[in-house]
């Protein structure tokens, strides 16, 4: 990796126990890497379901003084008013649709996979979402906003994407990015999608970060979107 910004390991992944029909690609938060979500996601792994969990490039981040760690694009903030790192935002985005064409080369139809993130990577999730050209089953978006949300309803204009389902969780205690903002979020995509497909459930007491309870609804909800076909 040293020396070159724009490589990243290969991604962290947990295959499915018997033929994968299904796949959800889940990117990690700022300074992280894919290792514990691939862990996390051990812990409540559903048969038919291939879960990758990529590692974002390192870069300096503004919002921490500059410092080099993984991440996705760059932040100046964690406001709502908070300036944006636009190109960066596309060009990972980008990158995640890449991610879901190889997918789709491996045999696993777009609407057969679902994106999620946390934090930082939640929000990318949003972004690619609302703005790619394939179907997906929907998105799990935890302890985050949507980038870019100037930009939308026109960048999500011509979405495939209008009836897929979002679970939205956040704690309300959450210390880097105000449950206000989540809750905003929640509004936002209400208007840019079926709102009855929104789902945003609140955490009392919990940080920035994930809880067993949480991770219960997250298998429930991939659970429902990518069920097992009926010839498994």
């Amino acid at each position: 990796m040293c020396g070159n910004n724009m490589s990243a390991p290969l991604p962290a992944i947990v295959p499915a126990a018997r033929k994968a029909t299904a796949a959800v690609i889940f990117l990690h938060g700022l300074g992280d890497t894919g290792h514990g979500w691939a862990e996390a996601f051990e812990g409540i792994r559903i048969p038919h379901v291939k879960y990758i969990c990529p590692h974002a490039p390192t870069m300096p981040v503004s919002l921490n003084m500059r410092m080099s760690m993984p991440s996705w694009f760059d932040i100046y903030g964690l406001s709502p008013e908070a300036e944006e790192d636009e190109a960066g935002i596309k060009r990972a985005s980008e990158n995640v649709k890449a991610m879901i064409d190889q997918e789709v080369k491996n045999g696993i139809p777009s609407h057969r996979i679902l994106l999620g993130g946390f934090s930082q990577g939640g929000a990318l999730s949003l972004y690619t979402a609302l703005t790619s050209q394939q179907k997906l089953a929907g998105v799990v978006a935890l302890s985050c906003w949507l980038p870019l949300r100037k930009s939308f309803p026109q960048a999500a204009a011509n979405s495939p994407n209008k009836d897929m389902h979002v679970l939205q969780c956040h704690g309300d205690s959450d210390p880097l990015v105000p449950f206000v903002f989540g809750a905003q979020t929640a509004e936002k995509m209400k208007s840019l999608i079926n709102p009855a497909n929104v789902t945003f459930k609140s955490y009392r007491g919990l940080p920035h970060s994930a809880c067993p309870e949480e991770m219960i609804d997250i298998k429930r909800f991939i659970e429902k979107q990518l069920p097992a076909l009926s010839d498994e």
